[in-house]
């Protein structure tokens, strides 16, 4: 009986020794990924006067430090899951560390057609963007306001919008049964097509309402490749512009909304945009190359 005590309390300890050797093999191999983990330097980050850090990262093949409360809502990095993801991938899903080098999908702000500037909150812009809410949008005045969104192109797919127009203009003929017209005479600078020649075929009038009969305006680049594509409605009290272009320096594309009133300022619009995501370039290390629009 004792014998067999002793053979219990033996085996016992051996486990306990198996198991504490085993413990001591998985702390060692744990933790040097811990400490590697730690010891990535985290990046230097631009800040405001309030302490508020930037939002840094690659847009196509620049890097950029965005100020903070420029964004309009959250910047979305390459692999970052979508907004409909199923629940449980977001939850799994961990994002790599944000560098000066982690590729930006896209992003959105609200920039001011009158002069040039961003909105940013906590800055003069915020009272500026409150107010013409108050006193424009509901008279019906022109809204200074656009909104912008910027996405990253990192396939091969090329930078223009051929495609997408001969597709507009087969979905026209396919689905509302009316053809895109080009017109004799540009404007500001933009070839211009109009639906069913810009007639209403039901009055015989020109288009007065109906959100499938858009204007719209290209513009071509010297290989004749369209690097510009803007349609503009005219419904009933709807009367705004959607505007996308590519930048080819940039490797982007841009996307904006705007009243139509300022349509005659597209190209500086673009321009304008093109200065400010400049002002965001940073060095490798995080240095500002100018000084920043918006940066409260």
């Amino acid at each position: 009986m004792k014998s067999g005590c002793k053979k219990i309390v033996l085996i016992v300890v051996l486990l306990w020794q198996v198991l504490l050797l085993t413990g001591c093999d998985y702390y060692v191999s744990e933790q040097p990924e811990k400490q590697s983990a730690q010891q990535v330097p985290e990046p230097f980050r631009n800040q405001d006067s309030r302490g508020r850090y930037d939002t840094i990262g690659k847009l196509g093949t620049h890097s950029i430090s965005i100020p903070a409360g420029v964004i309009n809502g959250w910047a979305r990095y390459i692999g970052d899951p979508g907004d409909f993801a199923d629940p449980k991938i977001k939850v799994k899903y961990q994002r790599p560390p944000k560098t000066y080098d982690l590729p930006i999908e896209s992003f959105g702000f609200l920039y001011r057609i009158t002069d040039g500037d961003v909105y940013t909150s906590f800055r003069q812009t915020e009272e500026d963007y409150r107010r013409d809410n108050e006193t424009l949008i509901p008279y019906g005045k022109p809204f200074p306001w656009a909104s912008v969104s910027v996405y990253g192109q990192y396939d091969a797919a090329p930078l223009n919008f051929n495609f997408t127009v001969q597709d507009d203009f087969r979905s026209a003929r396919d689905v509302t049964h009316f053809d895109y017209i080009q017109q004799p005479q540009p404007l500001y600078g933009l070839t211009v097509y109009k639906a069913n020649n810009g007639i209403d075929p039901k009055t015989g009038e020109p288009w007065k309402s109906d959100a499938n009969a858009k204007d719209i305006f290209i513009k071509k680049d010297q290989a004749g490749n369209i690097k510009t594509y803007i349609d503009c409605q005219f419904t009933q009290h709807i009367n705004s512009c959607h505007h996308m272009f590519y930048n080819d320096d940039w490797h982007i594309q841009v996307w904006i909304s705007y009243s139509r009133t300022y349509l005659p300022q597209w190209q500086e619009m673009e321009g304008n945009i093109i200065n400010i995501l400049d002002s965001w370039r940073v060095s490798p290390e995080g240095k500002l190359l100018g000084k920043q629009i918006g940066k409260a």
